[in-house]
Protein backbone atom coordinates (compact mmCIF):
# COMPACT_ATOMS: atom_id res chain seq x y z
CA UNK A 1 0.00 0.00 0.00
CA UNK A 2 1.05 3.45 -0.72
CA UNK A 3 1.48 5.81 1.57
CA UNK A 4 -0.90 8.35 0.36
CA UNK A 5 -3.50 5.68 0.44
CA UNK A 6 -2.61 4.70 4.17
CA UNK A 7 -2.82 8.17 4.75
CA UNK A 8 -6.11 8.39 3.67
CA UNK A 9 -7.43 5.09 4.80
CA UNK A 10 -6.35 5.78 8.46
CA UNK A 11 -7.38 9.18 8.70
CA UNK A 12 -11.37 8.15 7.66
CA UNK A 13 -10.94 5.23 10.17
CA UNK A 14 -9.94 8.47 12.88
CA UNK A 15 -12.96 10.06 11.25
CA UNK A 16 -15.26 7.39 11.62
CA UNK A 17 -14.33 7.15 15.40
CA UNK A 18 -15.26 10.67 15.49
CA UNK A 19 -19.16 10.35 14.79
CA UNK A 20 -19.80 7.84 17.84
CA UNK A 21 -20.80 10.47 20.53
CA UNK A 22 -23.45 11.73 18.09
CA UNK A 23 -25.30 8.07 18.12
CA UNK A 24 -24.71 7.07 21.60
CA UNK A 25 -26.01 10.34 22.35
CA UNK A 26 -29.20 10.02 20.21
CA UNK A 27 -29.33 5.91 21.24
CA UNK A 28 -29.46 7.62 25.42
CA UNK A 29 -32.20 9.99 24.05
CA UNK A 30 -34.07 7.57 22.12
CA UNK A 31 -34.21 5.21 25.60
CA UNK A 32 -31.93 2.76 25.37
CA UNK A 33 -29.65 1.88 28.39
CA UNK A 34 -25.82 1.29 27.88
CA UNK A 35 -26.29 -2.42 28.57
CA UNK A 36 -28.72 -2.89 25.68
CA UNK A 37 -26.91 -0.36 22.92
CA UNK A 38 -23.19 -2.30 23.75
CA UNK A 39 -24.51 -5.78 23.64
CA UNK A 40 -26.37 -5.07 20.35
CA UNK A 41 -23.49 -3.75 19.00
CA UNK A 42 -20.61 -6.13 19.97
CA UNK A 43 -23.39 -8.77 18.22
CA UNK A 44 -23.43 -7.16 15.23
CA UNK A 45 -19.89 -6.44 14.90
CA UNK A 46 -18.95 -9.88 15.69
CA UNK A 47 -21.24 -11.54 12.88
CA UNK A 48 -20.10 -8.59 10.18
CA UNK A 49 -16.60 -9.12 10.99
CA UNK A 50 -16.51 -12.89 11.20
CA UNK A 51 -18.31 -13.08 7.89
CA UNK A 52 -15.18 -11.00 6.59
CA UNK A 53 -12.75 -13.12 8.84
CA UNK A 54 -13.98 -16.36 7.03
CA UNK A 55 -13.28 -14.91 3.82
CA UNK A 56 -9.92 -13.80 4.26
CA UNK A 57 -9.16 -17.30 5.71
CA UNK A 58 -9.26 -19.11 3.16
CA UNK A 59 -7.77 -16.49 0.83
CA UNK A 60 -5.00 -16.69 3.37
CA UNK A 61 -4.94 -19.72 4.64
CA UNK A 62 -0.83 -19.78 5.20
CA UNK A 63 -1.45 -16.55 7.52
CA UNK A 64 -3.41 -19.03 10.21
CA UNK A 65 -0.64 -20.94 10.43
CA UNK A 66 1.39 -17.82 12.30
CA UNK A 67 -1.63 -18.05 14.91
CA UNK A 68 -0.51 -19.58 17.98
CA UNK A 69 -3.06 -20.22 20.78
CA UNK A 70 -0.80 -17.45 22.32
CA UNK A 71 -1.03 -15.28 19.74
CA UNK A 72 -5.06 -15.32 19.43
CA UNK A 73 -4.93 -15.20 23.34
CA UNK A 74 -3.14 -11.69 22.92
CA UNK A 75 -5.23 -10.58 20.07
CA UNK A 76 -8.10 -10.87 22.23
CA UNK A 77 -6.99 -9.65 25.18
CA UNK A 78 -6.52 -6.21 22.99
CA UNK A 79 -9.91 -6.62 21.70
CA UNK A 80 -11.01 -6.84 24.95
CA UNK A 81 -9.24 -3.59 25.87
CA UNK A 82 -11.44 -1.70 23.13
CA UNK A 83 -14.80 -3.32 24.37
CA UNK A 84 -14.02 -1.88 27.83
CA UNK A 85 -12.86 1.29 25.83
CA UNK A 86 -16.64 1.21 24.40
CA UNK A 87 -18.02 0.43 27.90
CA UNK A 88 -16.34 3.21 29.80
CA UNK A 89 -16.16 5.60 26.94
CA UNK A 90 -20.20 5.52 26.18
CA UNK A 91 -20.58 5.11 29.87
CA UNK A 92 -18.88 8.87 30.49
CA UNK A 93 -21.55 10.41 28.10
CA UNK A 94 -24.38 9.76 30.02
CA UNK A 95 -22.88 12.05 32.67
CA UNK A 96 -20.94 14.64 30.40
CA UNK A 97 -21.77 16.40 27.53
CA UNK A 98 -19.91 14.50 24.24
CA UNK A 99 -17.56 17.21 23.98
CA UNK A 100 -16.35 16.78 26.99
CA UNK A 101 -16.21 13.46 27.37
CA UNK A 102 -13.76 13.14 24.25
CA UNK A 103 -11.72 15.12 25.61
CA UNK A 104 -11.04 13.07 28.55
CA UNK A 105 -10.56 10.19 26.29
CA UNK A 106 -7.67 11.93 24.59
CA UNK A 107 -6.10 11.60 27.70
CA UNK A 108 -4.50 8.32 26.62
CA UNK A 109 -1.82 10.99 25.36
CA UNK A 110 -0.05 11.03 28.78
CA UNK A 111 -1.82 7.86 30.57
CA UNK A 112 0.48 6.07 27.03
CA UNK A 113 3.60 8.00 28.15
CA UNK A 114 2.91 6.53 31.54
CA UNK A 115 2.44 3.10 30.77
CA UNK A 116 6.13 2.90 28.52
CA UNK A 117 7.87 4.44 31.34
CA UNK A 118 6.14 2.07 33.77
CA UNK A 119 6.12 -1.51 31.94
CA UNK A 120 9.23 -0.93 29.63
CA UNK A 121 11.45 1.44 31.93
CA UNK A 122 11.19 4.09 28.78
CA UNK A 123 11.95 7.15 30.95
CA UNK A 124 9.91 10.35 28.97
CA UNK A 125 12.42 12.93 27.61
CA UNK A 126 11.80 16.74 27.57
CA UNK A 127 9.92 16.95 24.71
CA UNK A 128 7.36 13.87 25.85
CA UNK A 129 6.80 15.87 28.90
CA UNK A 130 6.25 19.21 27.54
CA UNK A 131 3.51 17.56 25.35
CA UNK A 132 2.17 16.07 28.46
CA UNK A 133 2.05 19.74 30.12
CA UNK A 134 0.31 21.00 27.51
CA UNK A 135 -1.80 18.20 27.32
CA UNK A 136 -3.19 18.94 30.68
CA UNK A 137 -3.41 22.31 29.91
CA UNK A 138 -5.78 22.07 26.97
CA UNK A 139 -7.73 19.63 29.21
CA UNK A 140 -8.34 23.20 31.83
CA UNK A 141 -9.19 24.79 28.97
CA UNK A 142 -11.44 22.14 27.10
CA UNK A 143 -13.27 21.61 30.76
CA UNK A 144 -14.01 24.92 30.79
CA UNK A 145 -12.42 25.13 34.39
CA UNK A 146 -11.84 29.21 34.57
CA UNK A 147 -15.22 29.61 33.32
CA UNK A 148 -17.43 27.70 35.82
CA UNK A 149 -17.24 24.38 33.64
CA UNK A 150 -16.43 22.28 36.58
CA UNK A 151 -20.23 22.43 37.60
CA UNK A 152 -21.16 19.95 34.47
CA UNK A 153 -18.29 17.32 35.70
CA UNK A 154 -19.22 14.50 37.83
CA UNK A 155 -17.55 12.21 39.56
CA UNK A 156 -18.51 8.89 38.23
CA UNK A 157 -18.33 10.72 34.64
CA UNK A 158 -15.00 11.90 35.38
CA UNK A 159 -13.83 8.30 36.69
CA UNK A 160 -15.53 6.94 33.41
CA UNK A 161 -13.94 9.10 30.95
CA UNK A 162 -10.53 9.01 32.34
CA UNK A 163 -10.87 5.17 32.83
CA UNK A 164 -11.93 4.99 28.98
CA UNK A 165 -8.35 6.85 28.41
CA UNK A 166 -6.86 4.12 30.49
CA UNK A 167 -7.78 1.14 28.19
CA UNK A 168 -7.82 2.79 25.02
CA UNK A 169 -3.85 3.75 25.99
CA UNK A 170 -4.13 -0.20 26.62
CA UNK A 171 -5.41 -1.24 23.33
CA UNK A 172 -2.96 0.69 21.00
CA UNK A 173 0.07 -0.90 23.40
CA UNK A 174 -0.84 -3.96 22.94
CA UNK A 175 -2.35 -4.45 19.50
CA UNK A 176 0.59 -2.39 18.49
CA UNK A 177 2.59 -5.32 18.87
CA UNK A 178 1.02 -8.94 18.13
CA UNK A 179 0.65 -10.35 14.96
CA UNK A 180 1.45 -7.07 13.02
CA UNK A 181 2.44 -9.93 9.84
CA UNK A 182 -1.38 -11.22 9.98
CA UNK A 183 -3.93 -9.63 7.73
CA UNK A 184 -6.10 -6.67 9.63
CA UNK A 185 -8.86 -8.94 7.83
CA UNK A 186 -8.12 -11.52 10.14
CA UNK A 187 -7.11 -10.22 12.97
CA UNK A 188 -9.87 -7.77 13.84
CA UNK A 189 -12.23 -10.36 14.05
CA UNK A 190 -9.89 -12.28 16.68
CA UNK A 191 -10.13 -9.04 18.55
CA UNK A 192 -13.83 -8.26 18.20
CA UNK A 193 -13.97 -11.65 19.61
CA UNK A 194 -12.50 -10.61 22.65
CA UNK A 195 -14.18 -7.16 22.84
CA UNK A 196 -17.65 -9.25 22.92
CA UNK A 197 -17.00 -11.59 25.78
CA UNK A 198 -15.76 -8.43 27.72
CA UNK A 199 -19.37 -6.65 27.34
CA UNK A 200 -20.97 -10.35 27.23
CA UNK A 201 -19.77 -10.73 30.93
CA UNK A 202 -20.31 -7.40 32.03
CA UNK A 203 -23.90 -7.25 30.17
CA UNK A 204 -24.91 -10.64 29.61
CA UNK A 205 -27.05 -10.83 27.05
CA UNK A 206 -29.85 -12.90 28.74
CA UNK A 207 -30.38 -10.57 31.02
CA UNK A 208 -29.99 -7.63 29.04
CA UNK A 209 -32.04 -8.36 25.96
CA UNK A 210 -35.29 -9.42 25.60
CA UNK A 211 -38.14 -9.38 22.64
CA UNK A 212 -39.28 -5.86 23.05
CA UNK A 213 -35.65 -4.73 22.55
CA UNK A 214 -34.90 -7.07 19.17
CA UNK A 215 -38.01 -5.90 17.56
CA UNK A 216 -37.25 -2.70 17.69
CA UNK A 217 -35.93 -0.67 14.43
CA UNK A 218 -34.35 1.75 16.66
CA UNK A 219 -31.76 0.40 18.45
CA UNK A 220 -30.26 -1.42 15.60
CA UNK A 221 -29.87 1.56 13.83
CA UNK A 222 -27.88 3.32 16.88
CA UNK A 223 -26.26 0.48 17.96
CA UNK A 224 -25.70 -0.88 14.20
CA UNK A 225 -24.02 2.82 13.46
CA UNK A 226 -21.77 2.41 16.51
CA UNK A 227 -20.60 -1.29 15.36
CA UNK A 228 -19.67 -0.07 12.31
CA UNK A 229 -17.98 3.33 13.12
CA UNK A 230 -16.27 1.85 16.28
CA UNK A 231 -15.99 -1.73 15.92
CA UNK A 232 -15.67 -2.79 12.85
CA UNK A 233 -14.30 0.45 10.00
CA UNK A 234 -12.03 2.43 12.29
CA UNK A 235 -10.25 -1.01 13.78
CA UNK A 236 -9.91 -1.94 10.24
CA UNK A 237 -8.96 0.69 8.81
CA UNK A 238 -6.38 1.33 11.26
CA UNK A 239 -4.64 -2.48 10.96
CA UNK A 240 -4.80 -1.99 7.19
CA UNK A 241 -2.94 1.52 7.45
CA UNK A 242 -0.82 1.57 10.00
CA UNK A 243 2.15 -0.83 9.00
CA UNK A 244 2.62 1.31 6.35
CA UNK A 245 2.80 4.44 8.61
CA UNK A 246 5.49 5.18 10.88
CA UNK A 247 3.75 5.82 14.49
CA UNK A 248 4.91 9.49 14.89
CA UNK A 249 2.74 10.07 11.49
CA UNK A 250 -0.34 7.67 13.20
CA UNK A 251 -0.34 9.76 16.08
CA UNK A 252 -0.92 13.39 14.53
CA UNK A 253 -3.37 11.26 11.93
CA UNK A 254 -5.11 10.28 15.14
CA UNK A 255 -6.00 13.58 16.28
CA UNK A 256 -8.59 13.92 13.49
CA UNK A 257 -11.17 11.97 15.77
CA UNK A 258 -10.80 14.98 18.65
CA UNK A 259 -12.07 17.79 16.42
CA UNK A 260 -14.42 15.56 14.38
CA UNK A 261 -16.07 14.39 17.59
CA UNK A 262 -16.48 18.18 19.16
CA UNK A 263 -17.82 19.45 16.40
CA UNK A 264 -20.59 16.55 15.81
CA UNK A 265 -21.38 17.80 19.46
CA UNK A 266 -21.40 21.29 18.59
CA UNK A 267 -23.83 20.84 15.06
CA UNK A 268 -25.59 17.28 15.21
CA UNK A 269 -26.02 17.49 19.34
CA UNK A 270 -26.45 21.17 19.80
CA UNK A 271 -24.05 21.62 22.53
CA UNK A 272 -22.59 24.78 23.58
CA UNK A 273 -18.75 24.35 23.21
CA UNK A 274 -17.32 27.97 24.84
CA UNK A 275 -14.42 29.54 23.02
CA UNK A 276 -12.04 28.58 25.71
CA UNK A 277 -13.35 24.72 25.07
CA UNK A 278 -12.50 25.44 21.23
CA UNK A 279 -8.95 26.57 22.41
CA UNK A 280 -8.20 24.24 24.63
CA UNK A 281 -9.00 21.18 21.93
CA UNK A 282 -6.28 23.03 19.92
CA UNK A 283 -4.10 23.21 22.76
CA UNK A 284 -4.16 19.36 22.88
CA UNK A 285 -3.72 18.95 19.08
CA UNK A 286 -0.66 21.31 19.40
CA UNK A 287 0.58 19.00 22.48
CA UNK A 288 0.52 16.13 20.14
CA UNK A 289 1.58 17.87 17.09
CA UNK A 290 4.89 19.34 19.67
CA UNK A 291 5.83 15.67 20.61
CA UNK A 292 5.42 13.50 16.84
CA UNK A 293 7.04 16.30 15.04
CA UNK A 294 10.04 15.27 14.61
CA UNK A 295 8.91 11.92 13.39
CA UNK A 296 6.84 13.69 11.18
CA UNK A 297 9.86 15.96 9.66
CA UNK A 298 11.75 13.06 9.25
CA UNK A 299 9.07 11.40 6.99
CA UNK A 300 9.13 14.42 5.12
CA UNK A 301 12.50 14.24 3.97
CA UNK A 302 12.84 11.23 3.98
CA UNK A 303 10.17 11.58 1.01
CA UNK A 304 11.91 14.47 -0.20
CA UNK A 305 15.02 12.52 -0.53
CA UNK A 306 13.04 9.70 -2.09
CA UNK A 307 11.50 12.36 -5.08
CA UNK A 308 15.05 13.66 -6.00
Amino acid sequence: MKRHHAIIIFSLGAFFFGLNPLFIKLGFAAGWSLSEINVVQASIAFVVLWIIGLFAIKRHPQAVKKLSFKTILSLMVAGSFTGLTSVLYYGSMQYLPASLAVVLLFQFVWVGVLFEWIIYRRKPSGKILLTVALTLVGVLFAADVFNGGLSEITLIGFLLGIGSAFTYSAFIIVSGRVAVNVPATIRSPIMVTGAALLIFILFPPHLTLNANVLSSGSIWIYAGALALCGLILTPLMFAMSTPHLPASLATILGAVELPVSVVIAYIGLAEYVAPSRWFGVLLILAAIAVGEMRGLWQVILKRKRYVH
